[in-house]
């Protein structure tokens, strides 16, 4: 979208919305009825384009997603197979303000910084004849129901945003596990933390959303299941996927894994990507820790790593062998105990700093 420079006339203007695929006024956004309340607003364009709203413009890769699967009708099957270009076209409208439904060229309004961002879908024709009509459908319904559902929201929010952030930070995560099962907005409001400038509270956050998660699947585990997919798929965007998205997903996992242990698979291969790899590692050590047995059989593809270059690889190892008992890598682990490279690792809301000799030594212990 071409935004005009003439900021010092009119430092504050605003533009109308519209789709960057047929220049066309668009909708505000709104939020599906029949999906998780975690999840971004969305409408369809007159052209086709659906399209999903970011409002910190960092959750780009979660909002294509949203936008990617509504287009396909909610079918992750077909969505997933899609490829760019080939199947479907992106485009993305920067500094979209929510509260007013426009946009604002200079990125900002009444004194408010306006990050949002609307990410753009637009099917081609031979896929979008086939679900389109059906999202409208879906879109259609959620206006006409939208003010009965924000004072639904209204009635049953028990925590706001600001007490969910303080709770989290100063990890008391009682209150917020007391209202799970009542108050659905705390998942997002949880989310917005795994991007935090500070590890430890993205930690934190991510330790409690494993805990709302398994109270909140045992009523609706298919809600779950859906965040884990918008989790997967963000971790996929080398641009902009959560800090915190691989601690949320193993948090996930190992809160529930009798539920969803069937998505620790979907890390492995995370582990020969350089820029990742410890962060997958990590997050497969921590469901070990859990549910030993859906990494058991897979014991001695871990042996190579115990002399892997990177420190955190070969601390994350040990520790993983320690959660599966695996008594036939002690003398692996005995390799590892003059090791004094230092790493930070997270338990019980807690960042410590510890040699991967001494996790080593831990691990041997609990053989």
């Amino acid at each position: 979208m071409t935004i005009p420079e003439n900021k010092l006339l009119n430092p504050e203007r605003t533009e109308i919305p519209t789709c960057p695929f047929c220049n066309m006024p668009i909708d505000r956004p709104t939020d599906l009825i029949t999906r998780m309340s975690g999840e971004m607003p969305v409408g369809l364009c007159s052209c086709g384009a659906v399209y999903a709203f970011d409002e910190t413009g960092h959750n780009l890769g979660s909002a294509m997603s949203e936008a990617l699967v509504l287009s396909c009708n909610m079918d992750w099957d077909l969505a997933w197979d899609l490829v760019p270009e080939e199947d479907y076209e992106e485009a993305i409208v920067e500094h979209y303000d929510g509260v007013k439904h426009c946009v604002c060229p200079t990125g900002s309004l009444d004194d408010r910084q306006i990050r949002g961002a609307l990410y753009f879908i637009k099917v081609h024709e031979d896929i979008g004849e086939a679900t389109l009509f059906d999202v409208k459908k879906r879109l259609e319904k959620a206006r006409k129901s939208v003010s009965a559902k924000r004072q639904h929201i209204t009635r049953k929010r028990i925590l706001s945003k600001k007490q969910v952030e303080t709770l989290v930070i100063e990890y008391n995560p009682e209150p917020i596990l007391d209202a799970a099962g009542k108050d659905r907005s705390l998942i997002r409001n949880i989310q917005r933390l795994l991007y935090s400038g500070d590890e430890l509270v993205r930690k934190r956050a991510a330790d409690i959303l494993g805990q709302v998660c398994a109270v909140v699947a045992e009523d609706d585990p298919s809600m779950i299941s859906r965040l884990l997919q918008v989790l997967l798929y963000s971790i996929t965007d080398t641009a902009a996927f959560p800090w915190g998205a691989f601690d949320a997903i193993s948090e996930i996992i190992a809160n529930k894994p009798d539920v969803f242990g069937a998505y620790l698979p979907k890390l492995y291969p995370f582990l020969s990507d350089e820029t990742r790899r410890v962060q997958a590692m990590e997050a497969i050590a921590r469901v070990a820790m859990s549910k030993p047995e859906l990494v058991r059989r897979h014991t001695f593809y871990f042996v190579p790593l115990f002399d892997d270059p990177d420190p955190g690889m070969r601390a994350y190892t040990a520790w993983l062998m320690g959660s599966l008992h695996a008594t036939e890598m002690k003398e692996d682990l005995k390799k590892l105990l003059g090791d004094d490279h230092e790493i930070r690792i997270y338990r019980n809301g807690k960042i410590e700093l510890k040699t991967v000799g001494t996790i080593a030594l831990e691990a041997m212990r609990a053989l």
